[in-house]
């Protein structure tokens, strides 16, 4: 069998292999030469080396953008993995409906990021039309209606991956506890956060990941407006490099930074995280 798979883990592997170097690899390399290049085309590339990043980060949307796509993040990031965590609590105790309640509280994960920013600006100027004013008239307003949209439609989801944690932990274990006189606060604490670490690894991860890269809610939602004071860092790069003539290479150069920015923080939370993960 393994002589097998040797001998045609090319014509197997090979096609895969080669579109994903050819859509990834290449545009990727491709992409980090021109950010130190000033350009419009591929025919008129100009070396400038790091004039690009230093022209991004004295560019006060991109640092506006940075720091509102920080704060964005660690909001989102902890309102939807401790409601996701407690839902998943509430649905994993036998209640009569919970398969129901878990499909309806997932479902808003189905439908596009496009879509329901449309969705939940029809919603949020509803709202704030009572009191004369929309989302665009205060940043605070397109802030916590992007929080609010990603609230929405991420807690279903990591909801699912923490079931899936909290009812891989063996009865035997939740019984002793119980034996032993421990109470739900110190279970909850001591046995099923520890057990369920591995799924905080993965929830973590994703929405850190998903909060930063977030642009097509953010795009429909708000345009980034007012101003550009509520432009994430992936609107604020597609905007610079489809919305400013001779800014392509700055362009790339705030998507490389914001690459290796978000692969930093994903490695770091999955480095302290994997470290407090226990088997059963």
């Amino acid at each position: 069998m393994e002589k097998a798979l040797n001998k045609y883990f090319l014509f197997f592997v090979g096609p895969t292999l080669l579109a994903f170097t050819l859509v990834f690899i290449v545009p990727f390399i491709m992409g980090i030469v021109l950010s130190f290049a000033r350009f419009t085309t591929m025919a008129d590339v100009q070396w400038v080396g790091f004039q690009n990043y230093i022209r991004a980060f004295s560019n006060a949307d991109f640092v506006n953008a940075l720091g509102f796509s920080t704060l964005f993040t660690v909001v989102s990031v902890l309102i939807i993995n401790v409601a996701a965590f407690f839902l998943a609590l509430l649905l994993t105790r036998g209640y009569r409906g919970t398969n129901a309640f878990r499909t309806v509280i997932f479902m808003p994960n189905l439908i596009g990021g496009i879509v329901l920013g449309y969705i939940w600006q029809v919603i949020i100027n509803g709202f704030l039309g009572i009191f004369d004013v929309t989302i665009l008239n205060n940043a605070k307003y397109g802030f916590w209606g992007l929080v609010i949209l990603s609230n929405w439609q991420f807690i279903g989801y990591m909801m699912i991956i923490f079931i899936a944690g909290i009812q891989s932990i063996p009865n035997d274990v939740l019984e002793a506890a119980k034996i032993d006189g421990a109470g739900r606060m110190t279970t909850l604490g001591k046995i099923i956060v520890p057990l369920v670490m591995p799924s905080i690894t993965i929830t973590l991860f994703m929405t850190i990941t998903n909060s930063f890269k977030m642009f097509d809610q953010n795009l429909a939602l708000t345009d980034g407006g007012p101003g550009r004071q509520t432009a994430m860092l992936s609107l604020d790069i597609f905007k610079t490099f489809y919305g400013r003539t001779g800014w392509e290479g700055v362009a790339q150069a705030k998507a490389l930074m914001f690459f290796i920015m978000v692969v930093i923080i994903a490695m770091v939370q999955i480095t302290i995280t994997r470290k407090r993960e226990v088997t059963n």
